[in-house]
């Protein structure tokens, strides 16, 4: 999310004097200052270089550098920097490259130009590109709102543009701000702002020629670019960095010889190592520890060194379009080891004693807790910014979602979080997220100490011991230099109760994306979960069946070879075999993984039941119900809800199929609601944090609910079970929506709280998946199989959970 700015003020324009006949001959002609606008608070043009692949240049392309003052995002979609010569004649043009995206406060962000023959160095990954090939001695560039080319040529035209919220003339060009364009700008030199990003809307005062700098949103410098390193301690420690707020006030600014004990070094990934300062000032606000960046080049220093490192400070957002916290980063490192083998700080440790029982703090003005002072007494999240990069220590925790294949865990720091019956924390509300859930990773794992494999409830017993990050998918991470031993308490995958001969059972299971081309190990896993766990249900409503040839984006939407894999596995399992009824989507119209086209499918035993076949279910004809009282009907069996309607757009549409069991009609819908995908995380610095996918599923939810009561109104006594990966939780407004009215009741809500969950994320046991009936169903027994969520060994991320009924 990006924060709209204000345009800049109209820069002053020159007006012709109208002056009496009788003292034209008296005119004395005097210099008309510069025009003059406000200098920006925001964003400005940082840098200039122009002699890209030039004849002695290093680099091989020319660039601009943006970056931004203020305290909030700057939004560049429809902006654009634009680019023309220093002498411009009547034919010259002004040259645009287009941008998207955004600039983090206090960030930067680097748009790629031409290419020359010359230079041996590439750019760091650039933000935006273009084309515009800069002279290398001289020229004008402009930062501009939109992205038609600009008119002017001249310094004073160009300042009274409103479009143009930065300029910067290097050379001898003749647009420029101020007095006089930047001088030095050659193939070997660029030119730059200032110590603070001066901006007086004088070129010549605000910039200076140096050596080429060009640092992209990540922090990322062009290889070789590192100044030499430092000699003595500066002025600067990392609690000055850091500072009171998420935000460092240094943002920018290069620092130098800031001294330090490597805590931790991380080889892999984003690339670096982290320093703590062993004498902490009295504020608990100020974290006394920074990550030192060093992009592609993987860092030289032991964990025990003691170093001065310069560097520019930046602001690292691992997700900002999700609404990530900031890491205060020094980028552009110059290191001089003073000595090796030095004592570590103490670790802080972290548990129930020190973690605040509030999650989060208020949002500023700006609707992130940015700018917001850290109070680490009362809020969770600013008791762990304040310890950013700090040593911290964790002792005896118990693990509360298992490892995964990046050889990640969490693990419960706080004890009082609200336990579920198998080990893990429960979600249980938005108001009151869980405060001790911490990621553990390990700095570097070796053969001495692998990584546990650790199933939710084991514990790591003693101290797991390292630098406190923040991870690209949310959370904040322990990176362990030593980690607590593992402690195994022997989870058990669960086995529902068998249903009795009169009996209905009904059961949902999201088999992530299964396709034909899946290896047999996990057709069979999934079937012998089925067979054993789920006890062979009478009907098995699956989720993320994809096509024939998986992530083959060629029109296939066929998926009878997937689901006769699956159904053949079931039999070799020693399960029944069973019957199928399912509806092709359109090619690309249902979400999910490109080219695998998903849907669900009904499996059914027909042994025990029978599915009513009722021609008419396309991928767009919508069902509808037909008849009142015993007579009611779909219109189509199988047939999907509304697939036309925009609540689906994107997303997979509900399958209803009328299925008889021992003479009584039963109406089942299989459901897979849109993903939360591009909600911010509940640790994002927008509080309360957005979650924008969960208006497509009240949309979605609304539609069911509707198609429902239509059922019900034609026939009160219509038995009928919805169930299927809802992707929201119980207290969600999606499913208030789906049971509006009481034409449907959740059944999760039924179970006692300890056991509510089909899903693990971030250390959350929650609930995603659900089973819903109506009234006239009454007696239902309702089981969630925990055989997936909770374990480093899955055949899918989510738990199957089943239903028995007696129509």
């Amino acid at each position: 999310m990006t924060t709209p700015t204000a345009p800049r003020s109209r820069r002053a324009l020159l007006r012709a004097t109208l002056l009496p006949a009788g003292l034209a001959a008296s005119l004395v002609l005097v210099p008309l200052p510069s025009a003059v606008a406000a200098p920006s608070a925001d964003a400005v043009i940082a840098e200039v270089y122009g002699g890209g692949g030039n004849s002695g240049a290093t680099l091989k392309n020319d660039f601009v550098e943006l970056a931004n003052k203020g305290g909030a995002a700057f939004g560049l979609d429809g902006w654009s920097v634009q680019y023309i010569s220093g002498t411009p004649g009547a034919n010259s043009q002004w040259g645009v490259t287009p941008l998207t995206g955004a600039i983090a406060p206090g960030g930067r962000y680097l748009v790629a130009e031409a290419a020359g023959a010359a230079g041996t160095v590439d750019l760091p990954t650039p933000d935006a590109a273009g084309s515009l090939a800069l002279s290398g001695t001289s020229g004008t560039v402009a930062l501009v709102r939109g992205t038609d080319p600009l008119t002017c040529k001249t310094a004073a035209d160009c300042a009274a543009d409103p479009r143009v919220r930065d300029l910067v003339g290097f050379g001898t060009a003749v647009v420029h701000e101020g007095s006089a364009s930047v001088a030095g700008a050659s193939n070997s030199a660029s030119v730059a702002r200032r110590t603070g990003l001066a901006d007086t809307d004088d070129n010549a005062a605000d910039l200076a020629a140096g050596a080429p700098t060009p640092t992209n949103t990540k922090g990322e410098v062009a290889e070789g670019s590192t100044p030499t390193g430092p000699t003595e301690p500066g002025t600067v420690r990392i609690h000055d960095i850091q500072g009171t707020t998420r935000l460092s006030d240094r943002t920018g600014k290069t620092v130098a010889g800031v001294p330090g004990i490597v805590t931790g070094v991380r080889a892999y990934g984003s690339k670096g190592f982290w320093i703590q300062d062993p004498t902490a000032d009295a504020d608990p606000a100020t974290s006394e520890a920074v990550f030192v960046y060093t992009g592609s080049a993987n860092p030289t220093v032991k964990v025990g060194d003691s170093v001065l490192v310069t560097g520019k400070v930046t602001e690292y957002y691992p997700n900002f379009n999700g609404g990530s916290q900031s890491l205060t980063q020094l980028t552009n490192p110059a290191v001089t080891v003073l000595s090796s083998g030095n004592a570590l700080p103490a670790p802080v440790v972290v548990d129930t004693r020190n973690i605040p029982g509030t999650y989060s703090p208020q949002a500023g003005a700006d609707g992130t807790v940015n700018g917001v002072a850290l109070n680490p007494e009362k809020y969770t999240l600013d008791f762990y910014e304040s310890l950013e990069g700090m040593l911290v220590q964790v002792k005896d925790v118990r693990v509360i979602q298992a490892t995964d294949k990046y050889n990640e865990l969490w693990v419960a720091a706080d004890k009082q979080d609200q336990r579920s019956k198998r080990g893990g924390v429960l979600y249980e509300s938005y108001d009151e997220p869980n405060v001790g859930r911490l990621m553990v990773q390990q700095q570097a794992p070796v053969a001495q100490q692998p990584f546990p494999v650790a199933n939710v409830g084991d514990v790591l017993t003693g101290e797991t011991t390292g630098p406190l990050d923040y991870n690209s998918f949310g959370g904040y991470t322990l990176v362990a230099g030593t980690l607590g031993a593992l402690q195994d308490n022997h989870l058990q995958r669960e086995v529902t109760t068998p249903a009795a001969d009169r009996e209905l059972s009904i059961a949902t299971y999201n088999v992530e994306n299964l396709a034909a081309t899946n290896p047999d190990a996990k057709f069979a896993e999934l079937a012998q979960a089925v067979v054993t766990n789920l006890r062979s249900p009478d009907i098995l409503a699956l989720e993320e069946i994809q096509d024939n040839n998986g992530a083959k984006n060629d029109g296939t939407v066929d998926a009878s070879a997937t689901v006769a894999r699956f159904v053949a596995a079931v039999k070799a399992a020693g399960g029944p075999a069973y019957d199928w009824r399912s509806v092709d989507p359109e090619d690309g119209k249902d979400g999910g993984e490109p080219g695998g086209n998903i849907r669900q499918v009904f499996l059914f035993n027909p042994l025990r039941v029978s599915f009513t076949d009722i021609p008419g279910g396309t991928a767009t004809t919508a069902v509808d119900v037909a008849g009142t009282g015993a007579g009611a009907a779909l219109t189509a069996s199988p047939g999907r809800i509304a697939p036309a309607d925009e609540a689906w757009a994107s997303s997979r549409k509900p399958l209803a199929g009328q299925f008889s069991f021992r003479g009584k009609k039963v109406f089942v819908i299989a459901n897979h609601f849109n993903s939360k995908g591009g909600d911010q995380g509940i640790d994002s610095r927008f509080q309360a944090p957005t979650r924008s996918s969960e208006v497509q599923r009240i949309k979605q939810a609304t539609v069911e609910q509707t198609f429902v009561a239509k059922l019900l109104a034609a026939d009160k006594e219509a038995k009928v079970v919805s169930l299927g990966d809802f992707n929201d939780y119980q207290f969600s407004p999606a499913l208030a929506a789906l049971t509006k009215d009481g034409v449907l009741r959740s059944l999760v809500n039924e179970l006692p709280e300890k056991e509510q969950y089909s899903y693990v994320y971030q250390g959350n046991s929650q609930v995603l998946d659900h089973i819903l009936v109506s009234p006239e169903v009454g007696y239902a027994k309702y089981d969630i199989v925990h055989i997936n969520a909770e374990f480093a060994q899955q055949a899918s991320d989510h738990d199957p959970q089943v239903v028995r009924i007696r129509p």
